[in-house]
């Protein structure tokens, strides 16, 4: 058991890490999006769903460079240099031969989708290999301390660099290769920014010993990360395959609003939370109390903006996009509704993590990808909507699975957690419903940015007026940590 000047000292670290892992990955996503939306002006569907479709490829191979090296680094309570040295130069010569795979598989890739263009595009994006390996063991090192302000710093110095030279490049009409420098110029200088701000180097040590003790972890997350790729990109490849890359670009820039937002609001607080929950793997109610508390934080934000993204789909699109976006609109609607399921798998998946049962994931995510594949496959033939739905249905249908097994791993009382959603899901209803009714009202009357403006605003007065009625005490220890968070910030920059 560990003292409680320790535990208080891993508080302060959760309440920081939280905080810059926030700075982060708000951050971040605010430049990204920013640039896509003005890529998204300067480039046509036909040039997003190539990248999509260099990009499924592309993924598909990067499954097999990490083998879980990395988290069972932050996973372990105890590591030694041995297990550092071995991971970094078994990931990065993996990396190199992944690289020259992939290279002379591109072709094979291309003749698949019917689309000449990726043989190139394929070459180069190969690149990102390389990079990956660079930085594995030396991201790890840094969650594994809590370090996040450098994690911070690397991914926005990257984020904006490598956002301005895809802009420059779609302005001198490089179509597709401004994409694909974007993605380059991310790459190098995350690796650079890294091994900047990290004062870890590689030692020339390799021990089998150590390897197998990381491979013995790894492997699970391994065959999950490949399971999980088909379970989230099956749909890619289905509908690029089934119904060409002008299809996918639709569809392609309605997840990408997804993915950000799940990134912004549940993986900002569980990149913070694997590490905090392994180390209170030993303090099982610690653990579960903390289990508690993050989940409801991140439910009362990711509720409201989730559901609410689907009220104003329409709008977001025509403001952000432009009208050539508006297939993109139902699809967008739809996706967001899984943003809840998400929030729930992403929680339970922390703890299994964390307490040692990758292999539990494992096969909660072999049933979710089965599930997945065989429904995309069933419903393609009907369009971009029928995926998205599919996929959503889906997820509401199997989530009683990881319910029942974070019940029976963490010995969670089941009934408490569910409540732990029900003030914010009744407060994202009131919200959402009063959005609706202003949309109703002003809709042809008033400019459709200022309308969005004005629901968003009432939309959100709502929802905080909703919480602190009929649920006061949650209302003030949300508040009391938002000032905990900002104090810890600023006394830290």
């Amino acid at each position: 058991m560990e003292s409680p000047e320790k535990l208080s000292n891993l508080r302060q670290k959760a309440v920081k890490g939280l905080a810059w892992s926030a700075i982060e990955n708000w951050g971040r996503q605010a430049v990204s999006l920013v640039v896509f939306f003005l890529l998204a002006r300067l480039l046509n569907p036909e040039t997003f769903g190539l990248i999509a479709l260099a990009s499924v490829f592309i993924a598909f191979v990067e499954l097999f460079l990490d083998q879980g090296l990395s988290r069972a680094i932050v996973q372990r309570q105890e590591v030694e240099s041995e297990h550092l040295d071995t991971a970094f130069w078994t990931t990065l010569g993996i990396s190199l031969f992944l690289t020259s795979l992939s290279i002379a598989c591109a072709g094979l890739a291309a003749d698949f989708f019917k689309q000449s263009e990726l043989t190139r595009i394929i070459h180069y994006l190969s690149i990102t290999f390389i990079f990956s390996g660079l930085s594995s063991v030396q991201q790890a090192i840094l969650e594994r301390q809590l370090a996040f302000k450098s994690l911070a710093i690397r991914s926005l110095i990257a984020v904006f660099v490598s956002g301005i030279v895809g802009v420059v490049m779609a302005f001198l009409d490089f179509g597709v290769w401004s994409l694909v420098g974007q993605q380059l110029t991310n790459g190098l200088m995350q690796v650079l920014v890294l091994w900047r701000v990290s004062n870890w180097r590689p030692g020339f040590r390799f021990s089998t010993t150590h390897a197998k003790e990381l491979f013995n972890f790894g492997i699970n997350v391994s065959a999950f990360n490949i399971i999980n790729f088909f379970n989230r990109r099956s749909d890619d490849l289905l509908i690029g395959y089934f119904l060409g890359p002008v299809a996918l670009g639709y569809y392609a820039v309605a997840y990408k609003l997804l993915l950000v937002m799940t990134q912004v609001l549940i993986s900002t607080a569980t990149k913070v939370t694997f590490p905090i929950f392994s180390r209170l793997q030993g303090e099982p109610e610690r653990l579960i109390n903390a289990f508690y508390n993050a989940t409801q934080l991140a439910s009362i934000i990711a509720f409201p903006i989730f559901l609410g993204v689907t009220v104003l789909a329409p709008e977001l699109v025509k403001i952000l996009f432009g009208e050539q976006w508006n297939q993109s609109i139902p699809v967008m609607q739809i996706l967001s509704l899984i943003g809840p399921v998400h929030l729930i798998l992403y929680y339970n998946s922390s703890v299994i993590m964390a307490l040692g049962k990758p292999a539990w994931r494992l096969w909660i995510q072999v049933i979710n990808t089965v599930t997945n594949v065989i429904s995309f496959v069933a419903v393609v033939q009907w369009g971009i909507v029928a995926v998205a739905s599919a996929y959503v249905i889906r997820a509401y249908l199997l989530s009683p699975i990881s319910l029942i097994a974070i019940s029976k791993l963490a010995h969670i009382n089941l009934m408490k957690y569910l409540q732990l959603y029900v003030v914010p899901l009744v407060a994202s209803f009131v919200m959402i419903s009063a959005m609706l009714g202003i949309k109703f009202v002003l809709i042809d009357f008033i400019e459709i940015r200022l309308l969005t403006a004005i629901a968003v605003l009432l939309g959100t007065s709502i929802y905080i007026f909703t919480i602190s009625i009929i649920s006061p005490k949650l209302f003030k220890s949300v508040l009391a940590l938002a000032e905990n968070i900002k104090f810890k910030t600023e006394k830290k920059v």
